[in-house]
């Protein structure tokens, strides 16, 4: 993902020209801090690259959530993450109504503050995936490393008790965990941070992160 602390980064475009030769295949960002005019620039050159994009959506406002669903339509975002999950219904709704095709990954449990922190019993986080799934959701987007509780024990109850795929996001930061979730067999997870930090390669740039994480899977 091209952001740090749920933004965004400012030279998004300058990062995407950097990595777009590593074998990287899904690349994205958050709803906030670009312009529209920048992120048209960048969903078109992630398009004309041949990768998946993704657009993540993290608020608590109505308004501004629906703000980041109609840019996800504006740009052509194959995939729409994020969002909480009170507003899942509404969001698969709007998006049927404009007979869009991105396919939309939205959060469960209990989500709060700015970098999102997941809680709630894992109990209730399931619920609200059984919720999206019923609703129609494409997958879920589980803020796993996020959760407050046993984090272990969350990723096998998910595993085991969700249907659609899932999408790990935040907080990934060694190769531990990347093996953890490729043991568990989840379709996809977001990098952002840790990469922009050198977290796997200590010396090395952002393509020597990404082709180490690549080096991974």
């Amino acid at each position: 993902m091209l952001t740090q602390h749920d933004v965004t980064v400012p030279n998004a475009l300058e990062i995407l020209e950097e990595v777009k030769d590593t074998g990287l295949r899904y690349i994205g960002c958050k709803d906030v801090g670009l312009s529209l005019n920048q992120y048209i620039e960048l969903f078109n050159k992630i398009r004309k690259y041949g990768m998946t994009s993704f657009l993540e959506i993290v608020t608590y406002n109505e308004e501004e959530h629906f703000n980041g669903v109609n840019l996800a339509l504006k740009v052509g975002v194959d995939n729409l993450i994020g969002g909480m999950p009170q507003y899942t219904k509404k969001t698969l709704d709007y998006l049927k109504e404009k007979k869009s095709m991105v396919k939309y990954f939205p959060y469960i449990g209990k989500i709060i503050g700015h970098p999102c922190v997941l809680q709630g019993s894992i109990e209730e986080i399931i619920k609200d995936g059984k919720k999206a799934e019923a609703l129609g959701a494409n997958g879920i987007n589980l803020l796993l490393y996020r959760y407050t509780g046993n984090q272990k024990t969350l990723l096998n109850e998910a595993v085991k008790k969700l249907k659609i795929p899932l999408i790990v996001a935040g907080n990934i930061t060694s190769f531990e965990q990347i093996e953890e979730l490729k043991k568990n067999n989840i379709w996809a997870f977001t990098i952002g941070g840790a990469i922009f930090k050198k977290k796997f390669i200590k010396q090395g740039d952002i393509r020597d992160q990404i082709v180490a994480i690549l080096n991974k899977l």
